[in-house]
């Protein structure tokens, strides 16, 4: 049996200071015993064909179909959370399901993240300017960000921030309080395959997907703004963008827990749109189509599920989950035709809190439904109470668990939470 610390360890680029003790102790609690991750990996032909939502309570290891027994009921089973070896406690999520879901999504989806302990990073300021240098095994990238001040930040009273790639509503984030950071993306890694830029300086020949790239740029971002702006607090940190670059921040929210509140805007397949039940409305941005489309989004492992992807082991909800207990807010405009807003809001929202709420975080989930297109700007304003009250700790009226003119969450894609482990 291994246990999952190292596991962590390596696949998180950092840790705040912040993490809550009962996490920290039951990251290091011995005497939880964590269910073995299948090595190699299982490919998509060991899984069993999953048309609802995977079981986030159920480790690898009994997902695979050489646990069947001849069972016929075998893989209904696993859909309806009545599979054995799930998880019981939230101990055993902290130490053991979580830290595989983030290997596993390395494994599948986004490529291994490269080790920042083997990373030497300088960054000097000037202005607004943050000139940004990374060095590993001998080579280097660079890459500049800019951060705006709200009025009234300084080193004794220093204002969270929210990094954003490819621009965002500042005005009304720096009303609130709150600084605007920035870094070109593509100059970290350019939405094509010709792998140059800061990031394939360092990480040429590396099987990982760019939505990694441009998450390693918003960590190395932060750190740059940790060395040279005291204005601001690294306690609290957002992360955003929209489309692909929501996709991004999605990223670099999983795999850094500095970063405090997680905002996808519209980020769809390889975001928070669901694989399955991916043609609930918009124009049916699938799998398929992304991994045809743009395939250095993701690793090459991630291909080999086209055709294939109801035998994937995890879905959008799993990524939402693994994020806990910090905050995530997803925004969907009901008008957006490239995205399946609807399936996130119905399929992927409901089954990630039913983690969320089951961990006692449940608040720090939020859905943000609202009328317009795809990237619309206006999604920034209609989050931004949300992401004061993380920062804050402001009330507020809106309600950011409603599905808007979605409907009901659609209960027959996540038929294991009504056979969710007991709440401690």
């Amino acid at each position: 049996m291994r246990t999952t610390n190292s596991l962590l360890v390596g696949a998180l680029v950092g840790t705040a200071a912040g993490v809550p003790l009962a996490i920290l102790e039951a990251r290091q609690n011995a005497s939880i015993v964590c269910a073995p991750i299948p090595s190699p990996f299982p490919t998509w032909q060991q899984y069993p064909v999953q048309k609802s939502l995977p079981d986030p309570f159920l480790p690898l290891k009994y997902m695979t179909s050489d646990n069947a027994g001849g069972s016929s009921s075998f893989a209904s089973d696993v859909m309806t959370g009545k599979a054995k070896g799930r998880i019981t406690t939230k101990e055993e999520w902290y130490k053991c399901r979580q830290p595989e879901i983030l290997q596993m999504l390395q494994e599948y989806q986004f490529g291994y993240y490269p080790d920042h302990s083997q990373e030497k990073v300088e960054a000097t300021r000037s202005g607004n300017t943050i000139n940004i240098v990374v060095t590993a095994g001998g080579k280097t990238g660079r890459f500049r960000a800019t951060v705006t001040l709200p009025s009234g930040a300084s080193a004794s009273k220093p204002a969270p921030v929210v990094i954003n790639i490819g621009g965002m509503q500042n005005a009304p984030y720096l009303s609130a309080g709150i600084a605007v950071a920035q870094f070109d993306y593509t100059s970290v890694a350019p939405d094509s395959n010709s792998k140059t830029g800061a990031f394939w300086d360092l990480y040429k020949g590396k099987d990982i997907g760019t939505l990694t790239a441009w998450a390693w740029g918003f960590h190395r971002t932060l750190d740059g703004i940790n060395m040279t702006a005291p204005e601001i607090d690294a306690k609290r940190v957002g992360v955003t963008g929209c489309s692909r670059l929501g996709k991004a921040a999605l990223a670099a929210g999983l795999f850094d827990e500095r970063i405090t509140v997680t905002m996808p805007m519209s980020s769809g397949v390889q975001g928070l749109g669901p694989y399955r039940y991916h043609g609930l409305s918009g124009q049916d941005e699938t799998l398929e189509n992304s991994k045809s489309g743009a395939g250095w989004w993701s690793n090459s492992k991630l291909g080999t599920f086209v055709n294939h992807h109801e035998s994937l082991p995890f879905d959008a909800h799993t990524i939402a989950a693994a994020i806990a207990p910090r905050a995530l807010v997803a925004d969907q405009g009901t008008g957006d035709q490239f995205v399946d807003s609807k399936g996130t809001s119905i399929v992927m929202y409901p089954a990630a809190k039913a983690v969320y709420d089951w961990l006692g975080v449940g608040d720090k989930l939020a859905l943000s439904v609202r009328s317009g297109g795809h990237c619309d700007m206006s999604g920034f304003t209609s989050i931004l109470p949300f992401v004061q009250k993380i920062f804050f700790g402001t009330a507020t009226t809106k309600d950011y668990t409603s599905t808007g003119s979605y409907g009901a969450p659609m209960a027959s894609a996540f038929p294991w939470s009504t056979a969710a482990p007991p709440k401690a």
